[in-house]
């Protein structure tokens, strides 16, 4: 019996395929624990249709993503902290990093942010995670205030 799986499931396939399994599994497991349903005809279309617009949906996201990392690259902060012979006092964290980019009218959440840890003066770079496999390099300088 065919079923398009709603969920992923463990040793029978991922969500939205479209797997063979025998017909008591289904009918006793599958479609009641809501990890699949009937492969009929429209429910084949109403898959094709769904993954033809999550594509769509996605190229933009990745598109949009792009376009960050670019205005991230040709956007170097600056960060100023308190400072006294060029050890500065505390570290510079991811917030202060989103805080900077914030000011230049760069959205990214300081949680997205992985930053090494920075206690002196000098240029740094951080990783910012903007969507899925689209990473974008922050290059930013300390300044003594």
């Amino acid at each position: 019996m065919e079923v398009i799986l709603i969920k992923d499931v463990e040793n029978i396939g991922y969500a939205d395929q479209i797997v063979n399994v025998k017909p008591g599994y289904a009918n006793n497991f599958l479609i009641p624990q809501g990890y699949a349903k009937a492969a009929t005809e429209s429910a084949r279309k109403v898959l094709a249709e769904n993954i033809k617009q999550r594509a769509h949906k996605e190229a933009k996201l990745v598109a949009d993503a792009e376009a960050l990392a670019a205005k991230i690259a040709e956007n170097p902060v600056v960060i100023s902290m308190k400072a006294e012979d060029g050890k500065i006092f505390g570290s510079v964290t991811a917030a202060n990093i989103a805080e900077a980019l914030a000011g230049k009218g760069i959205a990214v959440d300081r949680k997205n942010i992985s930053v090494d840890s920075v206690k002196t003066v000098g240029e740094y770079e951080a990783v910012a995670k903007l969507y899925k496999g689209i990473t974008a390099t922050v290059k930013f300088s300390v300044v003594a205030e």
